[in-house]
């Protein structure tokens, strides 16, 4: 079985100048916890996700350095996400992209986001963004193929 078997085609993708603020909107609406970025020529650039909004909240280590860990000061740091949210994406997201091709078995594939501790992987031909797969495609796929059921 082949990524291109499983993949989603239908990928919810940000720009770089995005706002993070319709970035979250997307990923709350749409219960997902992160998106391919990409440039208007559909080249795959990062990738932003929850984390990546949510670490942006934190003190920088060496802010983090200069006090002591008691003193921080979390509900600060939560309203703080008002000011996050007016940032572009290209300010928060992850430029190290790991990336499949459709060709690609998908234990391959599966292997991959094990490897790197991520839940989703976009599919990429030529570095332009074709699709996305999930660990959960995955496990669906092989579910099926290996129990016989059609869901």
């Amino acid at each position: 079985m082949l990524v291109r078997d499983i993949m989603t085609h239908e990928v919810k993708t940000a720009h770089p100048e995005t706002l993070v603020r319709e970035v979250a909107l997307v990923m709350c609406f749409h219960k997902i916890s992160g998106l391919p970025v990409i440039s208007h020529e559909d080249e795959l650039v990062g990738v932003i996700s929850e984390k990546d909004i949510l670490h942006a909240m934190f003190p920088q280590l060496e802010e983090y350095m200069m006090q002591s860990p008691a003193t921080l000061d979390f509900e600060t740091m939560e309203r703080g996400y008002k000011d996050i949210v007016h940032q572009r994406v290209e300010e928060l997201m992850s430029t190290r992209v790991y990336a499949v091709e459709p060709d690609l078995p998908v234990l391959k594939a599966a292997s991959v986001m094990f490897r790197h501790r991520i839940r989703r992987i976009p599919v990429a031909e030529a570095g332009r963004l074709v699709g996305i797969v999930s660990v959960g495609d995955v496990h669906k796929a092989i579910f099926q193929e290996n129990m016989g059921m059609e869901m």
